[in-house]
């Protein structure tokens, strides 16, 4: 206990813990377990030896270890104040004694002396007499003589009574001990009360004059200890008899508190193995455990043999007969079961079998189909060394490889890329690396698929680095919840007491995952030695360490065995064999040591002198070797050798061998406990797990009976040695001391966000567990642990600390009163770079935004990372040396300060300078290890600051530590391997830097550097050196926005060994007058980059007012040193837009009734009584004018309701009209038809058409239509060709809706026909009344310019006037990885809907459809489980890939909140399209993520404002919430830039410019351009004209005057004429321009002029097949067909499986893509993800199109075979089968391969064939398939008969036509559509009749016709009748294969 307590307090501490074993959980099988137990040892039988292994009694409870640990104190004061020798050895220990001890007691001594007085009148007194006695048999001297001095004292009278004495000398000098031990604990309890704090103490009130009596006491007691601690004889000196006598009988305090059980052995705790001896000698003790016999084999208990596996398995065990028995009984479990498992074994007990077991269970799931899927699972190894990482890694990768798997290292030492990660099935690695990268989001996909954790040593839970353990194990457990899948957790760990509760803590069933085997199952027994040493003094303890470490060496030699020292640093090693060399020369046993009578004794010593190692050499000679890691690995690998081998007899080596090497010994002396710790500054003691691991290596299990360790300690640690070994420590859990570290870790990674969250979490970890077992040593009383017995508010008050803490630190935000937390970036940084808390504090103390380098080392140096190290004398000279010769900065406070030494080590290390003395070597390699994520995250945090100076300086010193090269030294230091220190240095004299050497000449370098051929090799090097050119644009797009397009020209050689596979470039956008950095990203620049075309980004950065001179572009290198490029951005003359934006107030109107409209059947159209403010307000000009409207209104306004307004005035005033209404997205239009054709057109009677891809209505649909709603691009393809069309100039009224989608990438269309509109209104003089709805709009002035609307008829409102007010919140997130951020913001969505919407509907915008499918699943996984009954999930999905069944009725369920029966919520997560078409408001929005992942730039880019406005425009919904709620999830850094333009409106500016080219051959086919000035005329209509004069340095424009205006229109023109010219759209002339061939094909196909420009170079006469499918894939109509992340993985499976071969460089191209699509869909492949099978529809959707403009351009060449060969490739994707490898018959749905073979013996290929057989002959063709079914199959297909007739030109004589007449012949088939059931859109058959001449490949006229049922058409025939010979008429169906008949017209 250490300090004296009364027995009523102990008495009490007693009741209590008796009322807290009854508060534990009831386990009544633990306590019927003691007596069991106690029993059990008295036979001497290993415990539970007799039991059969049954659950539930195979575990035996160690339970009075508990109540022991119950009145222990903290773990840290355990051997501090605990009596300094267990009180277990001397009662418990010796069979025989106890018996007689109850007699032989000091008592006894007493009464003997008092008979001696009596008898011999002795002028001593008894007492004094007594006192003698003691101190004689307690001296060292041999037995005669002791005898002789007793007799002296008692005389010879009392003879019998000597020899009474000298027989039981032992016993009594054991009571003399165990008195002398209670006294001594006595008089150091005052000493150690200060140290821990003392339970159950009496608190004392103290008089003044008490207070002075207990200052002289104290002083006493100080002079008094300090005698006492000299020696025992001393302490018997000072003692009195009688008080030694009483603290004999006195018993320790536990002793007393549990008295003694049955049998003399009773005290099961803290007894040693049975027969342990104990030995006293001058100046220490020895305490000798014998082996524990290994245990007989159980009656039943057999060896698993390798056999018995399965196959797979066998091979990783090749070589081994059978598991041993440990492998063996944990087999069953391990290898058929999943669950958790904990074995507890004896080092060396094989426990990387077991491991082994596991791992192949986990194989075992995924071997299926024959082989082994290996992307399915990860396994990871944690190891806590780094020696034994790589053991384990080389052994499992040797034995994994014949199952192909792959094991990889992953330390501190071993780093692996992303995709080395990927590829690597099995990764061994530490616990802090694991933990560092589970932290990250960004790798959350790898910790999704581990499957198997493996933890190795789980006893290390007791170490400073447990608390990393629990972390891991916490995290891993919570991820197994929330995500409910699979992850197998597999602790091993050495024996240890509280088993019970580490399996508790890993979720392992005690029942049947917990397995415990005592020493009894050592493979080889271990017989252990403790020795400690009490001498004082520190020579003569350092020479009787020796002197007993070569006894114990030599006796084990003298038995012909070999041994091991283990010393505690690389110095000790030579010293200790020195030694151990020399004491055997002064002792004569050199021949012991000698092995020269080994057969190869002669051969090795050559091999040795070899060696470069002196000591090697020289050691060898006497048969000694020495092993450490400061070594040669060769001269590491020929020690090992030579002592496995016997050749050298005595090794010396440090405890890296014990971790990395295997090489037993059997005997493994352990020299000395203390080693130096860097980290800790100083000496520690050797921890449990290295002793447990360096015994492990004692004994060689082929060939010893048993091993020896032994362990030479100071006599004060000797009992915390044994108690250790002899398992009886329980392991404490360390977890409080990095709660803060690990607290801030879990928010972060957006595990925890509350205090609730967070107590949840620490539920998981040992501490917990512990907590409860052992409260005291956590600082908990009695009294806390009656009030609370679940410790939870004890928790809480834990986790509420370390949040304040946090809190304080600026890492987390904890927000008191909700008990939320929320990441900042700085708790983040910290987390992803393991920076200590308490360094973040230092942090935030000294960083400024100013520092000088020395400041910057200095700061570095005050991380509490190495807070402990130490300044020592010795080391002071060589530092100082140091700092002269290696340091060039100026080292703050000198050597001989703390801070100064490691400010010191860290130049050092940067310098490459070399250290002497052993302390500060391994100084200098702790500081070396933490210095570069140090550096880093320092970077990081003045990156996110905003500093620049800082920034750029931090990333300057990340780089200078990563290449140990300093930032003023010549940065071709960097190829320090390849060009010689001489050149380097020369080029540093001559201060030749980069630029200087760029623009010389080899030679001159060659002179410069003195050494010609030098100056080739530089100049190589300077091509490899990374630079790169910067160039941007700028456009301003308000006065306080710039958006800049930056591009990156790579310009070096690319060369793998120095640049890898990526270089990141750090570019900063940077102010350097006011010292802050607008924007930062990283870019990757890929080596397929670097050879490629400039890599362009895109960004918006602020300007202010006034302006800076100008803005920096810094590229900056990641890891090149001195690389970096610049660009300046002056703002001298850049003319920014003015600045107006007039806004429509909105007036206080009261809403007018519905009834104003004056018309009965209007007002029936609304189900509402009166219009909302905004309508009230438009109404009038609306609905009683003709005046041009633009409306400018939030979404959600009721803006659609307006248009009806002005649709219902053309309809009571010009009836005959048509209304257009134009909406950008397919979707919108969807909508309107739906909610139209409801209202409108029933009750008004119209007719209304739609126009989209999936539409296209026929001429007298469009004649008779009164309203047409189109897309775009359709309204733009028909109103091309006006002149020609009457019903485009009939159009009276168009609506625009989303006018502001000007600006968006389809924004040139709406431009064009807004354009073309007015141009036709002022051609045909009728005037077309032009509504453009929008949101808010920051120019509206312009756009209502543009669209004709004058004063009266421009709305602007602002945003803020919705009819259901906003409010916004927006986060930011970091990461510089888009999925893993997207998964970050997973839970802060859940956290959203549950703060901000928890019973109303919710919709979530995300940017694809995957993400649409993760965020779901998510979301169904975050819900709590106690939420699970309050909140059933309602979670829909919504993409456009959805099919339109599913999608109406996810429509109808949101909007409805039909899912009501289900829950109160429903959730629809969707991507953006949805935020256009369909009117579906919900209370809350949530836009997670604002980039998608463009295929086409092959990166993450932003979506456009109007998209987000549009989406959070879907919040609130008019009729049920007072006001909606939006919340955007954005990434950091774009956070302040949607700040600002969520609430400013954002201006629309055109993007006309970059698609002209299109738009103008468009005009010149249609005959409005002839010339150059029409061109010029048509621009001033456009809107891009309009914004030109306004923000001309946008459009890169510098002036606009108006000469310097119409230069730079003409010369667009220009360009533009002289492109289509060039790609042979047009033809120029003088000064007119005249459409060819091709602008027409362009124009009237909707392509754009670079495909058909590709398709006029591409096609030729007689293009085959595989030429015409990579020319269709080639079109630009693809460039936008999405190549998401990773899908070039997909492409290339795909590629491997399809017939025609595509470019495997470019797999991530869209149109390599598009290739396999098609192919893919003509084999009728399985698509690899459903994200194809939509990919795939809109390619076969466009590519129609393309291919009728490919048989266009082909018939008007002439070309018979290729128009043919084309018109093949249609029916192919008609029908998704090859032409010319598949049969038709395919077609028949009901077809079978067995059939299509047995048809065709009899002849039938074609379903033709089929056709023309008469019914009667079906049936027997065939053979027993239902006929029935295949005739229903053939009604689907027309069977068409042709008549041809040839007749003369009635007009002039000389040509002939020909007639032809087609009809088709099944008089049952109605229909006309094609059946084309793989083709995704309904289509129409269609007929070409190609009339040719095979024979010479000529194409005289291409006819497409359709029909119903009969048709009659002419063509003519050529006038020249020479070639009639070979002519034929060929009819070729659009849709259907085989279905081809030809016709000669000779025959005719």
């Amino acid at each position: 206990m250490g300090y004296p307590a009364s027995d009523a307090n102990l008495h009490k501490v007693a009741s209590l813990a008796q009322r807290l074993f009854k508060l534990q959980p009831a386990d009544h099988g633990r306590s019927s377990v003691f007596e069991r137990e106690l029993n059990a040892g008295e036979d001497g039988v290993e415990f539970g030896a007799d039991l059969i292994f049954q659950p539930p009694s195979r575990f035996l409870v160690d339970s009075l270890l508990d109540n022991d640990d119950l009145l222990e104190g903290p773990p840290s004061s355990r051997h501090d104040g605990w009596h300094d020798l267990d009180h277990g050895y001397s009662n418990s220990t010796y069979h025989h004694a106890v018996v007689d001890r109850r007699k032989l007691s000091l008592e006894w001594l007493s009464n003997a002396c008092d008979r001696i007085v009596k008898e011999c009148a002795s002028q001593l007194s008894r007492d004094e007499l007594a006192m003698a006695i003691c101190r004689v048999l307690n001296s060292d001297k041999p037995g005669e003589e002791i005898a002789g001095d007793l007799l002296d004292l008692v005389g010879v009278s009392a003879f019998e009574a000597v020899q009474d004495l000298m027989l039981h000398r032992k016993e009594l000098v054991d009571a003399i001990h165990q008195g002398l031990l209670m006294l001594k604990s006595d008089k150091t309890a005052s000493n150690t009360q200060l140290r821990m704090p003392s339970y159950g103490t009496q608190v004392t009130v103290q008089t003044e004059s008490e207070r002075q009596i207990d200052k002289l006491r104290r002083k006493e007691e100080k002079r008094y200890k300090r005698g006492a601690e000299n020696r025992v004889e001393d302490d018997l000196s000072a003692t009195n008899f009688s008080s030694l006598l009483r603290a004999s009988e006195r018993r320790s305090p536990i002793e007393d508190l549990f008295g003694h059980g049955q049998g003399p052995n009773s005290l099961a705790v803290t007894a040693l193995p049975q027969g342990t001896l104990r030995k006293h000698f001058k100046g220490y003790e020895e305490v000798i455990i014998p082996p524990t016999p290994t245990a007989p084999m159980k009656p039943g208990e057999k060896l698993i043999e390798i056999q018995e596996l399965d196959g797979f398995a066998q091979a990783a065990f090749r070589g081994y007969k059978s598991l041993n028995r440990i492998q063996s009984q944990i087999f069953q479990t391990t290898y058929y079961t999943n669950e958790n498992i904990l074995v507890c074994a004896p080092t060396g007990a094989g426990k990387t079998n077991i491991a082994m077991i596991a791992i192949l269970h986990e194989i075992g799931q995924h071997f299926r189909d024959g082989y082994l899927h290996k992307d399915e699972f990860k396994i990871v190894y944690v190891a806590p060394m780094k020696a034994l990482a790589a053991e384990v890694t080389s052994a499992f990768s040797h034995r994994l490889s014949p199952l192909n798997m792959t094991v990889r290292e992953l330390t501190g030492d071993m780093q692996l890329s992303k995709n080395e990660l990927e590829e690597t099935q099995m990764i061994v690695t530490t616990p802090e690396k694991w933990d560092v990268i589970t932290r990250k989001s960004s790798d959350m996909s790898l910790s999704m698929l581990v499957k198997l954790l493996i933890i190795d040593e789980v006893h290390l839970l007791n170490d400073e680095r447990g608390a990393v353990i629990e972390a891991l194990v916490a995290r891993t457990l919570r991820q197994v919840e929330s995500t409910q899948t699979m992850i197998r957790i597999v602790g091993l760990s050495a024996t240890l007491p509280s088993y019970l509760e580490v399996a508790q803590f890993l979720r392992v069933n005690p029942e049947t995952g917990l397995f415990f085997f005592d020493s009894s199952y050592r493979p080889v027994p271990l017989a252990q030695q403790y020795i400690g040493i009490s001498e004082h003094n520190f020579v003569a303890r350092n020479a009787l360490l020796n002197e007993i470490c070569y006894n114990k060496v030599v006796d084990s030699l003298r038995q012909g065995h070999q041994a091991m020292v283990f010393v505690h640093s690389r110095k000790d090693t030579a010293k200790t064999a020195e030694k151990l060399v020399e004491l055997s020369r002064m002792n004569e046993d050199l021949e012991l040591f000698k092995n020269e009578t080994h057969p190869q004794f002669s051969l090795i010593k050559k091999e040795v002198q070899k060696s470069r190692n002196k000591d090697l050499i020289g050691f060898f000679e006497s048969g000694v070797g020495i092993h450490h890691a400061g070594m040669l690995r060769s001269d590491r690998g020929l020690t090992e050798r030579l002592f496995s081998d016997g050749l050298i007899k005595v090794l010396v080596c440090t405890a890296t061998l014990a971790w990395g090497v295997n090489l037993p010994a059997h005997t493994v002396v352990i020299k000395g406990t203390q080693l130096y710790d860097p980290k800790a500054g100083g000496w520690r003691d050797l921890g449990m797990l290295d002793v447990m691991q360096i015994f492990g290596r004692a004994g060689r299990p082929q060939f010893d009976k048993s091993g020896e360790g032994i362990i030479i300690t100071s006599h004060d640690k000797l009992a915390y040695y044994l108690r250790l070994l002899t398992s009886q420590l329980p392991i404490e859990s360390q977890f409080i001391s990095s709660l803060k570290d690990n607290l801030n870790a879990e928010v972060a990674l957006g595990t925890v966000t509350n205090v609730k969250e967070a107590c949840l979490w620490l539920g998981y970890t040992y501490l917990s567990v512990r907590m409860k077992l052992n409260p005291l040593a956590y600082g908990i009383g009695w009294d806390e642990v009656m009030a609370d017995p679940s410790l939870s508010s004890k928790q809480r008050a834990l986790v509420t600390e370390a949040a304040r803490a946090l809190d304080k630190a600026k890492m987390i935000r904890f927000d008191e009163k909700s008990g939320n937390f929320s990441c900042t970036e700085l708790g983040r940084i910290a987390s992803h770079f393991y920076i200590q808390y308490s360094s973040v504090e230092t942090y935030n103390e000294m960083l400024r935004p100013h520092m000088n380098d020395s400041e910057v080392i200095d700061m570095i140096a005050n991380s509490s990372e190495f807070e402990n190290i130490q300044v020592r004398e010795e080391e002071q000279n060589e530092l100082e040396m140091l700092a002269r010769t290696s340091c060039p900065l100026e080292v703050k406070g000198g050597p001989s300060n703390k801070h100064g030494k490691i400010s010191i080590l860290i130049q050092l290390y940067i310098s490459r300078g070399s250290i002497d003395s052993f302390s500060l070597v391994s100084d200098a390699a702790y500081i070396s290890a933490s210095l570069a994520r140090i550096v880093r995250a320092l970077f990081e945090i003045c990156l996110r600051r905003g500093w620049c100076e800082m920034t750029s300086f931090m990333l300057e010193y990340c780089k200078a530590v990563d290449r140990q090269i300093w930032p003023h030294q010549h940065p071709l230091r960097q190829f320090d391997k390849d060009l010689s220190a001489d050149i380097l240095r020369k080029l540093e004299e001559r201060g030749a830097d980069l630029d200087r050497l760029q623009e010389m000449q080899e030679k001159d370098i060659g002179a410069l550097i003195r050494y010609a051929p030098g100056g080739k090799l530089v100049k190589q090097y300077l091509g490899y050196f990374p630079w790169v050119q910067l160039s941007a644009a700028v456009s301003p797009i308000t006065r306080t926005v710039l958006k800049v397009d930056l591009l990156i020209t790579p310009d070096f050689v690319w060369k793998d060994r120095f640049h890898g596979a990526a270089q990141r470039w750090w570019i900063l956008v940077e102010d350097s007058e006011n010292d802050h950095i607008y924007h930062s990203e990283l870019f990757m620049l890929t080596k397929r980059m670097s050879r490629g075309e400039p890599q362009k980004l895109s960004f918006t950065i602020p300007i202010f007012e006034p302006h800076p001179p100008q803005y920096f572009i810094r590229a900056v290198s990641d890891s090149w040193l001195q690389s970096e490029a610049f660009y300046t951005i002056s703002f001298q003359n850049l003319q920014l837009p003015e600045a107006r934006t007039s806004h429509t107030e909105l007036l206080d109107l009261r809403p007018l009734p519905v009834t104003s409209l004056g018309n009965r059947t209007y007002e029936s159209l609304y189900n509402f009584s009166h219009f909302n403010p905004i309508q009230t307000q438009t109404f009038h000009v609306l609905y009683h004018t003709d005046n041009n409207v633009l409306l400018g209104a939030p979404t959600g306004s009721g803006k659609t309701i307006s248009a009806e307004l002005a649709i219902l005035h053309l309809f009571n005033t010009q009836p005959d009209m048509k209304v257009i209404y134009i909406a950008p997205l397919k979707a919108i239009v969807r909508e309107r038809m739906n909610d139209w054709r409801k209202r409108l057109v029933s009750q008004l009677g119209k007719q209304m058409v739609e126009m989209t891809g999936d539409h296209t209505p026929d001429l007298m649909a469009l004649m008779s239509a009164d309203i047409i709603i189109s897309t775009p691009e359709k309204w733009d393809g028909i109103s091309r060709n006006w002149h020609s069309r009457s019903y485009v100039t009939k159009v009276g009224l168009m609506i625009l809706d989303e006018i502001h989608l000007l600006g968006a990438d389809r924004g040139p269309i709406l431009e064009v026909i807004v354009s073309r509109m007015r141009y036709i209104s002022s051609q045909t003089e009728r005037s077309v009344r032009f509504i453009g709805l929008s949101t808010a709009l920051a120019n509206a002035g312009d756009l209502a310019d543009w669209l004709g609307v004058g004063e009266t008829g421009l709305f602007n409102f602002k945003p803020s006037v919705r009819p259901v007010p906003l409010e916004v919140h927006i986060q930011g997130y970091p990461g510089k990885y888009y999925c893993p951020r997207m998964n970050s913001m997973n839970k802060p969505a859940y956290a959203a809907i549950c703060t901000h919407s928890p019973t109303k509907p919710v919709l979530i915008f995300v940017s694809s459809r995957r993400q649409t499918r993760l965020t779901a699943l998510d979301l169904i996984q975050v819900t709590d489980q106690n939420l699970r009954h309050t909140l059933q999930f309602g979670i829909g999905l919504h993409h456009a890939g959805l099919n339109d069944k599913d999608r109406s009725l996810i429509e109808e369920l949101f909007a409805n909140n039909k899912i009501q029966a289900l829950s109160k919520t429903l959730v629809l997560v969707c991507t953006s399209t949805l935020a256009w078409g369909v009117n579906l408001p919900a209370h809350l929005v949530i836009i997670k993520g604002t980039e998608y992942y463009d295929g086409k730039a092959k990166r993450y880019v932003d979506f456009p404002i109007t998209d987000i406005l549009q989406m959070m425009g879907r919040a609130g919904r008019p009729q049920y919430d007072q006001h909606g709620k939006a919340v955007i999830l954005v990434h950091e850094p774009k956070k302040s830039f949607y700040k600002k333009f969520l609430y400013e409106p954002f201006p629309v500016e055109s993007s006309l410019k970059e698609q002209l080219h299109d738009h103008i051959n468009a005009e010149i086919v249609s005959g409005t351009i002839c010339h150059k000035e029409d061109a010029l005329h048509y621009l001033t209509w456009t809107y891009f004209f309009r914004r030109l004069v306004v923000n001309p340095a946008y459009y890169g424009l510098e002036d606009t005057a108006p000469e310097i205006l119409s230069s730079y229109l003409s010369r667009l023109v220009q360009d533009t004429f002289e492109d289509l010219e060039d790609s042979g759209c047009i033809k120029m002339n003088d000064d007119g321009v005249e459409p060819l061939m091709l602008g027409s094909i362009a124009s009237q196909y909707y392509l754009s002029y670079m495909t058909v420009s590709m398709f006029g170079s591409n096609i030729g006469p007689d293009t085959s097949l595989e030429v015409f499918l990579h020319i269709l894939s080639g079109a630009s109509e693809f460039d936008e067909l999405p190549v998401r992340h990773n899908e070039e993985n997909y492409n290339e499976a795909l590629s491997k499986n399809v017939p025609y071969m595509v470019d495997n460089n470019r797999l991530d191209d869209p149109h390599v893509k598009a290739n396999l699509l098609f192919q893919a869909h003509f084999s009728q492949l399985e698509l690899p993800i459903s994200d194809y099978v939509t990919d795939l529809k809109s390619v076969l959707d466009q590519s129609i199109r393309i291919i009728q403009a490919m048989i266009d351009i082909c018939a008007n060449s002439g070309w018979l075979s290729s128009t043919i060969t084309c018109m093949h490739l249609l029916q192919m994707v008609m029908q998704g089968l090859w032409y010319d490898k598949d049969s038709s018959l395919w077609m028949l749905p009901c077809m079978s391969s067995d059939l299509v073979s047995s048809l065709g013996k009899k002849g039938i290929s074609s379903v033709q064939q089929l056709l023309d057989l008469p019914k009667a002959n079906i049936q027997t063709v065939l053979e027993g398939f239902p006929a029935s079914r295949i005739s229903q199959d053939l009604q689907h297909f027309p069977r068409v008969q042709v008549k041809l007739k040839v007749q003369k030109s009635d007009t002039d004589g000389g040509t002939f036509s020909l007639n032809i007449k087609l009809a088709k012949m099944n008089s049952n088939r109605k229909t006309s559509r094609a059946f084309a059931p793989r083709f995704p859109k309904i289509k129409d058959e269609a007929w070409w009749l190609v009339l040719g001449n095979p024979s010479n490949s000529e194409l005289y006229a291409v006819k497409r016709v359709s029909f119903s049922d009969r048709l009659v058409t002419h063509m003519e025939l050529p006038s020249t009748p020479t070639n009639i010979e070979g002519m034929k008429l060929i009819l070729l169906s659009d849709c259907y294969l085989g279905f081809e008949q030809e016709y000669s017209i000779k025959e005719l």
